[in-house]
């Protein structure tokens, strides 16, 4: 319980701290040595959330099945060194970037004001992703509580089914032979006559599992396109209700509360992935699974592939959250001394070590149920929706207690979805909060419940039966190279313009002066390596561009053009406050240019006693305020 703070008349000298407020921010304690922003409670508190925030969904959904498709084992090499090359850099600039000045991703562009609109484009699309996010938090939620059954709805065909629904394939017509000569027949007829088919000249029907008629028929009720928007699928709809509310259970306390949240929703993953991983290696066919993923299957030969090394560069990039900016909000609450160098490793690494431990226990489990169904593994693997809810699903209702398993795999997916869920909304509430740092501390639980709260009404269009037509919209046009021009723009921006070396020089403020042989690795990726790699992956991008689809459907013209005006909307604004700065600066165009390539008065540290006499002439902007920090929603000075 917090304390009423005294009227300045009445305090006393040093007793002035002693106050009787109700009203304490819950967001800093005693201990921070920020007291208007707050920092993290323990170092662990923020390793975890930036653990939870880069692993994801995508790690166990997406990573197994590119390294299948790329190679098996093979793949790991080039996802290292794109690691080493890529991802790492980027990953320990934003981190030494908000953990320096202690600001979010748009106020942290006072390092340079012309590219103030790259801050609030990854903010709009962080909000457009955490939007649809929640849905996909919202279906594990529905799959989790309906596990709570003796015999799994999705196990078979059930009353919901049609007549394309078979948990077995059923044989349309082959090639057999009749009275030595070789024929075609259907296979009605081969069974009548006592006939064997000739192998390889089996031809199936088209017929669908009861995992996927039951993600499309019961838990979707899909419609037939995003024409066909339907009604509010209401059990979808509770879901994502009470997924938006544990997100601000989580997080009405900010960081205080969301940093104790982790110890759990971090951890606990990897409890549920050891027990499927020993329970999968259990099976039969497991083998031949784990074979396909990283084993003898390996094609070296595919690191000659240029679409490999795409993926594994791309994989990297979207799997540890860069360009988003979380990783500057989260850091943002660090201690001025943290070593920002030692977190970015421990995290990467462990981000990229549970890539390779998810894919062991997927495929695991999809070998066993190749091996039940008598399939090979090639036709039972699968990405993204349909390997988390309707191959694995289907693996898991094959396994005695199925229940169980069910149960512990989609809890799995709720606390993976959470944790990055929590960092993307805690990166909105931090560029709300710096606004006036001061003054809205003190509405920070308001503010994240009105937050959550409207994301909530946004996302209620994606739990219509066109809703899945909606998560995929979102994700195609937003989630895909709006990021990479931020991210590019990002490291071009502060290795070029603001300067490389200056910035190394402010990170060795906080960990500390290093050796030349120690910033060499860094200096070659940052003004060299990762910039060209990040073109080069936004070229490819932008060239493999292909119009929305979902499985067969294709989108409507205009679904496409929404989509266009989404990602429009998104990075447009990186044009518009860069001439509104050039607008209201003084001089002629080149004066106007090169003075918005400058920090502004109030770039450095934010406490003034780690500030030393690099940044003795800073303005303190809570002493006059920094009119060059606009957000997303004020207005542009």
């Amino acid at each position: 319980m917090g304390m009423l703070s005294l009227p300045g008349f009445l305090s006393c000298g040093r007793k002035k701290n002693f106050s009787l407020t109700i009203e304490k921010d819950a967001h800093s304690s005693n201990s921070d040595e920020n007291k208007d922003r707050g920092n993290w409670s323990t170092k662990a508190d923020y390793l975890l959330s930036m653990v939870g925030y880069a692993v994801g969904l995508g790690n166990v959904w997406r990573f197994p099945y590119l390294a299948y498709q790329n190679g098996g084992g093979a793949f790991l090499i080039p996802y290292t060194v794109m690691l080493a090359l890529a991802g790492l850099p980027l990953f320990f600039m934003e981190c030494s970037l908000g953990q320096f000045a202690s600001l979010g991703p748009v106020s942290i562009w006072k390092i340079l004001p012309l590219f103030q609109g790259v801050g609030i484009t990854m903010v709009i699309i962080s909000t457009f992703v955490t939007v649809y996010y929640n849905v996909i938090i919202a279906y594990a939620l529905y799959y989790l509580f309906a596990s709570f059954q003796t015999v799994l709805p999705w196990s078979d065909c059930f009353s919901w089914a049609d007549e394309f629904c078979s948990k077995t394939r059923i044989v349309n017509d082959c090639n057999t032979t009749l009275n030595g000569e070789i024929i075609h027949a259907n296979y009605s007829f081969v069974i009548s006559n006592n006939l064997t088919c000739i192998n390889g000249t089996i031809n199936y029907k088209p017929v669908q599992f009861p995992t996927e008629q039951y993600w499309n028929k019961v838990a979707l009720q899909r419609s037939s396109g995003l024409d066909e928007t339907g009604r509010i699928v209401w059990y979808l709809a509770l879901c994502l209700l009470l997924s938006w509310i544990i997100v601000a259970a989580a997080l009405y306390k900010g960081i205080k509360s969301s940093g104790k949240v982790v110890y759990f929703t971090a951890l606990f993953p990897y409890v549920i992935l050891l027990i499927l991983l020993v329970r999968g290696a259990t099976l039969e066919g497991a083998l031949d699974g784990i074979e396909f993923y990283i084993g003898r299957q390996s094609n070296i030969t595919k690191l000659m592939e240029a679409e490999v090394w795409k993926d594994a560069a791309t994989q990297i990039f979207y799997s540890l959250s860069t360009g988003w900016g979380g990783l500057v909000a989260l850091s943002s609450y660090n201690k001025f001394y943290n070593n920002c160098y030692s977190d970015a490793i421990v995290v990467c690494v462990t981000n990229c070590l549970t890539s390779v431990f998810a894919g062991f226990a997927i495929f695991s489990v999809l070998g066993h149920m190749a091996f039940v169904s008598e399939r090979p593994v090639s036709e039972v693997v699968d990405s993204g929706f349909e390997l988390a809810f309707v191959a694995y699903p289907e693996a898991l209702s094959q396994l005695p207690v199925s229940p169980l398993w069910s149960f512990l795999f989609f809890f799995m997916l709720l606390l993976l979805g959470l944790d990055s869920q929590f960092a993307s909304i805690e990166t909105l509430t931090t560029t709300i909060h710096d606004i006036n740092p001061m003054t809205l501390k003190k509405f920070r639980v308001p503010i994240t419940l009105g937050l959550c709260a409207v994301l909530f009404l946004l996302g209620l269009i994606c739990v219509t039966q066109a809703g899945i037509y909606w998560v995929n919209l979102i994700d195609h046009f937003c989630a895909g190279w709006g990021i990479l021009i931020s991210a590019v723009l990002e490291i071009i921006g502060i290795v070029y313009i603001y300067g490389g070396n200056r910035f190394i020089e402010d990170i060795e403020m906080m960990i500390g002066k290093k050796t030349f042989s120690f910033w060499l690795w860094w200096r070659i990726c940052w003004f060299f390596i990762t910039p060209v790699l990040l073109v080069a992956i936004l070229i490819w991008s932008l060239a493999t561009f292909a119009e929305p689809t979902y499985g067969s459907v294709l989108y409507p013209t205009w679904g496409t053009a929404v989509g266009w005006c989404m990602i429009i909307f998104c990075v447009i604004w990186i044009p518009i406050v860069a001439i509104v700065k050039i607008y209201k600066a003084e001089g002629n165009l080149f004066q106007r240019v090169v003075s918005c390539c400058r920090p502004s008065a109030s770039w450095g540290p934010y406490l003034e006693h780690h500030r030393g006499e690099r940044y003795s002439h800073m303005v303190d902007s809570k002493k006059k305020r920094d009119h060059d920090v606009p957000t997303v929603f004020a207005s542009i000075y």
